[in-house]
């Protein structure tokens, strides 16, 4: 059973920056082999992808509309773990985020809170 562990959630200010990390385990091939994003959730709204990475296109990076360049999804295979870089945060980023797995089945962890308020 694969999981998923978040971390790096917390307060800042608008304007400022936050780094989320992921660790999966319980992988039953290497983790390349999965597709890995972050999705979010704010007050009263439905979950949303933030970022994904496109298979059809050589996995290149792709972003949801309100956090287009600001935030970079990233992977250290070695580690097993997928990182958010997340820059110039504003008070609408605020939610809970989601590390997602995807292989043959979808995996979900359990949230990190990201709160932006000055």
């Amino acid at each position: 059973q694969v999981q998923l562990v978040e971390s790096g959630g917390g307060l800042v200010q608008p304007g400022g920056s936050l780094t989320l990390a992921c660790v999966a385990s319980g992988l039953t091939t290497t983790f390349d082999a999965y597709r890995m994003a972050w999705y979010r959730q704010a007050p009263g709204k439905e979950r949303e992808m933030v970022a994904d990475f496109d298979i059809v296109n050589r996995n290149r990076p792709f972003y949801g509309g309100a956090v287009k360049g600001r935030f970079t999804i990233s992977k250290d295979n070695d580690k097993n773990t997928v990182y958010l870089q997340m820059n110039n945060l504003e008070p609408g980023d605020t939610g809970v985020y989601y590390c997602n797995a995807r292989r043959y089945g979808v995996w979900w962890g359990r949230g990190t809170q990201v709160t932006v308020s000055s």
